[in-house]
């Protein structure tokens, strides 16, 4: 019989997998990574095995995630198209890697997937595992059955008798680690509609939220954070920290228009407290402690970074070569930053660095001015010179 390991995350899409896999002769083996999972390891092995699976193999991999995947995108501060912190997106070559190690293990020369046709995981997990094991064939079932929707797809589990929490009423797709939440499908495709309540996740609504504003302290070194309100923390502890104030505060929800890999317009609903607000901080104190020049060219960086990873080509050389820059500017981000959470809002209260740029007798318009004014008209001179005909 031909081994295959499928990345297995308990949802509708996967535990369907199972059984059209089976039906088509493979032993299925599952793989699932927890990176802040929906699901206990508990519930995932009852579910795999209930499915279909003749084992499955757990890993938890959120502190590889947060130190591998989520720390060098923070330094970089790349948001795809400007307003998504590729929450499921960094995760995705992670996944993949550990899905070919076992796939070696097995001796399997299949591995699966349970993402769409239209989506952008096909492309993270495909190229990944092309990447990293050219001799491994994906196999994409949701590019190949005949079921052609998520109700469909429901009625399928029923009649093989598959342990789904999908229903009718609650049609999103849910994708869920530690950087974030993702909520799609369902009502959320018709643009006209705003978000029902039911498609909030963890983040409260605004009118559901406490009148009155949350501080944060935020410490970091060299662009890495250390401490949350002054107690030192690893990265996951305080991240999982930081979404539960973030949550109670209504901060890091966002509904947005984006342009996927393969070309198609999505509305998708991201929820992810903890990187909007380490963003916000880290991207504070970097104004603060960064030159000119060297955050303009970082700004071009971070947009082709956000690219790539959006793209599933975390494991190339370029995005390696990228990380040594962006490491390079680190080492001057050191510092603290406050922060106010209020209804959805992340509003900076402080800024502290010893490698703070700004120089209050400079900048000051008051008393202690050691500004020498008289040097500004021979700048413009100089400035304008190039442009006169």
């Amino acid at each position: 019989m031909k081994k295959i390991v499928l990345a297995y995350s308990g949802g509708l899409d996967t535990s369907c997998c199972i059984q059209w896999l089976k039906d088509r002769g493979f032993d299925v083996v599952c793989f699932s990574a927890n990176l802040g999972s929906e699901f206990s390891p508990a519930d995932l092995k009852k579910r795999a095995i209930q499915s279909g699976s003749s084992k499955i193999y757990i890993k938890d991999l959120r502190e590889e995630f947060a130190k591998d995947y989520i720390l060098k995108w923070l330094k970089a501060g790349a948001l795809y198209e400007g307003k998504y912190v590729l929450s499921t997106s960094l995760g995705r070559p992670l996944i993949a890697k550990y899905l070919v190690d076992v796939a070696k293990k097995e001796k399997a020369q299949f591995v699966a997937h349970g993402c769409t046709g239209k989506g952008n995981d096909q492309v993270r997990f495909d190229a990944t595992c092309a990447i990293l094991a050219p001799n491994v064939k994906t196999i994409a079932p949701l590019r190949e059955w005949e079921l052609t929707s998520r109700e469909e797809e429901i009625e399928y589990a029923k009649k093989h008798n598959i342990p789904i929490k999908a229903t009718k009423e609650k049609l999103y797709s849910i994708d869920k680690n530690i950087w974030g939440v993702s909520v799609e499908g369902g009502v959320l495709e018709d643009l006209s509609n705003e978000p029902p309540q039911n498609s909030y996740y963890f983040v409260k609504p605004l009118n559901k939220t406490a009148n009155k504003e949350a501080y944060v302290e935020i410490d970091f070194d060299k662009g890495v954070p250390i401490k949350l309100n002054g107690k030192t923390l690893n990265l996951v502890s305080l991240i999982e920290k930081l979404n539960r104030i973030g949550a109670s505060a209504g901060v890091g929800r966002s509904d947005c228009i984006e342009d996927r890999v393969v070309g198609i317009k999505s509305r998708e609903i991201y929820e992810a407290p903890a990187a909007w607000i380490l963003y916000t901080a880290h991207k504070e104190l970097e104004a603060v402690t960064l030159d000119k020049e060297t955050l303009a060219f970082k700004e071009i960086i971070a947009q082709k970074y956000s690219q790539i990873v959006y793209q599933g080509l975390w494991f190339t050389s370029l995005r390696q070569s990228f990380d040594a820059f962006i490491d390079s500017t680190q080492k001057y981000v050191t510092g603290r930053i406050v922060l106010k959470l209020y209804k959805g809002n992340i509003v900076v209260a402080k800024r502290i660095s010893k490698n703070s740029l700004y120089k209050k007798a400079f900048a000051t318009y008051g008393e202690g001015d050691k500004f020498d004014r008289t040097m500004a008209e021979g700048f413009i001179k100089i400035l304008a010179m190039p442009y006169q005909r």
